[in-house]
């Protein structure tokens, strides 16, 4: 049976980025109640209490990162803790890969001691590697190319904060008049969402105003197919747009037809509308000789309240960003003002990980199929309603 490997967002169809996303808001739900002091929660409500998947239980996860981090690593192994499980934390000095051990071999031998790799590298050609030789799912934590679970943290934020984009009545009714059914939104039937599920978001126009780096490749082959429009704005030098290899997965999707995205040079005209503004550093990791130049090339790309009045952001338009922030890519203002959605987007990292880290390596189940398969095995054929509500669910 091959690893159900996730290396990018481009290669999960709709319904399992679906899936993924309303496991996450299933997963916080089941655990938060665990995680308050004792004696707070009232007496009925504790007794009730389930736990959260357990489906690391006694499993551990290899955490290979060569490249620092904060959120990825705390989110990453707090939740493998809630799901049961370890998560093993094997910085670049701590192991041979690299030195005296190839990719292949260490992808070979942690795979046959741990149940999952979750690995943040640099050049994407090396999780490919990875991939290619782990006997067990490979899960990409960040890379040159992609960084998928960062723009699953981004849309479970802005579907919590769904009541932010509500349309005024007038508006709502013109657009319910010319917009096909989001494909994030239950059909109107289902207008009010079941317990635990994600509220439906609206399409929304989302701007991004900084370098073409892994956090915009994987948003420019998801938002698009989530009924969400693009509009980018990277200086004019080629260094600063989406790679071929990015390019190829966008158009093979179809995510640049019907207006999803859009490019220009100038953030004025890419925040035009915009309900939602989003940057990244300038300056990755390993870029830092060229600092000077990117600082000169990105002269006009801070985000600020004036940048996105003079372009005509939507009056109520939000702000995120993946951090660390740097006070160049938008100003104190903004960042920690009440358009903010940066802190929520972070805590994100957590539920949206640990549904990677449940359904990806504990359960090997993108599709929902192996948990009828284990009902089935328990006792018995899931009736319709529980294969209809399987993949909501914390098994």
């Amino acid at each position: 049976m091959t690893p159900p490997h996730f290396l990018t967002l481009a290669d999960l169809t709709v319904p399992q980025i679906k899936r993924l996303l309303n496991h996450s808001a299933v997963l916080k739900a089941s655990s938060q109640p665990w995680l308050v002091p004792h004696g707070s929660l009232p007496a009925k409500r504790a007794k009730s209490l389930r736990l959260p998947s357990q489906s690391l239980f006694n499993k551990t996860v290899a955490m290979l990162f060569s490249k620092r981090s904060t959120r990825t690593r705390v989110a990453a192994e707090s939740s493998a803790v809630l799901l049961g499980g370890r998560a093993l934390f094997l910085g670049k000095e701590d192991i041979q890969l690299g030195v005296n051990e190839s990719p292949r071999d260490t992808a070979r031998v942690l795979g046959g001691m741990c149940q999952g790799i979750f690995a943040r590298v640099g050049d994407h050609s090396e999780i490919e590697e990875l991939a290619k030789y782990s006997p067990v799912p490979v899960v990409n934590a960040l890379s040159s190319l992609w960084h998928p679970t960062q723009i699953l943290a981004d849309l479970m934020t802005l579907h919590e904060h769904a009541h932010l984009f509500a349309l005024p009545a007038e508006q709502a009714e013109t657009a319910d008049a010319s917009t096909p059914t989001p494909t994030t939104a239950e059909p109107k039937k289902h207008s009010n969402p079941r317990p635990h599920e994600l509220p439906p978001l609206r399409p929304l126009t989302i701007a991004y105003v900084g370098d073409s780096a892994n956090v915009l490749h994987d948003m420019l082959v998801t938002f698009p197919r989530l009924g969400h429009k693009l509009r980018v704005a990277t200086p004019a030098d080629a260094q600063y747009r989406a790679p071929p290899q990015v390019w190829d997965r966008v158009v093979a999707l179809g995510c640049d037809q019907n207006d999803g995205i859009s490019w220009s040079t100038d953030p004025r005209e890419a925040v035009r509308g915009a309900d939602v503004v989003i940057t990244d550093t300038w300056i990755s990791m390993g870029q830092e000789a060229e600092a000077e130049q990117r600082l000169k090339d990105f002269q006009g790309y801070q985000v600020t309240e004036e940048l996105c009045r003079a372009g005509g952001a939507n009056p109520d338009w939000k702000f995120m960003h993946c951090l660390p922030r740097k006070k160049h890519e938008v100003d104190d203002e903004v960042f920690y003002g009440p358009r903010s959605l940066v802190f929520p987007e972070a805590d994100n990292r957590k539920w949206t990980i640990m549904s990677v880290f449940d359904l990806v390596i504990g359960k090997w189940d993108l599709d929902g199929e192996a948990s009828s398969r284990w009902l089935e095995i328990k006792g018995g054929k899931p009736s319709k309603k529980s294969k209809k509500e399987s993949p909501k669910e914390a098994h």
